[in-house]
């Protein structure tokens, strides 16, 4: 089940791709259904905000009408940086399953560990390596087609 849901945040990364955005992409979900999607926007928009798990979250709560995320897991293509690994906490999503780790501002256990940190008031059961190598890819391509074409 958990590659079925990644392969759908891999299409919100594919999202972003296509405005040239990087590829990150998120889905929420409750009870087998998707409640929230998302793919980075910042520069789009810009927004400094609009992190593909920032706008899933948003979504979710408006079509679950309210903040809370109970019951609710999050599989998102890159390991969450630290605004989107506070947003999951207050959000109170149960579960989150990352496809690659991000080495350099992981907030999930790579650098930091919000997502689990003991003195908070929630924490996420964390799911490391779902599609690792597709999600990794993805990645890798968008900055090596950025940097061949400075």
């Amino acid at each position: 089940m958990d590659e079925i849901f990644m392969r759908e945040a891999l299409k919100e990364a594919y999202k972003a791709y296509e405005i040239k955005e990087v590829p990150i992409g998120a889905v929420i979900v409750r009870e087998g259904k998707i409640v929230g999607r998302g793919f980075n926007q910042k520069e789009t928009l810009k927004d400094a905000t609009l992190h593909g798990e920032i706008t899933a979250i948003r979504e979710a709560c408006r079509n679950l009408g309210g903040w809370r995320l109970p019951g609710c897991t999050m599989y998102v293509t890159l390991e969450p940086c630290p605004m989107c690994a506070g947003a999951i906490v207050n959000a109170r999503i149960e579960r989150l399953v990352i496809g690659a780790k991000d080495l350099k501002s992981g907030a999930c256990g790579s650098v930091l560990n919000i997502a689990r940190h003991s003195m908070l008031n929630h924490s996420a059961e964390v799911v490391f390596g779902v599609l690792e190598e597709e999600c990794s890819q993805l990645i890798k391509k968008f900055f090596m087609e950025l940097r061949k074409n400075k």
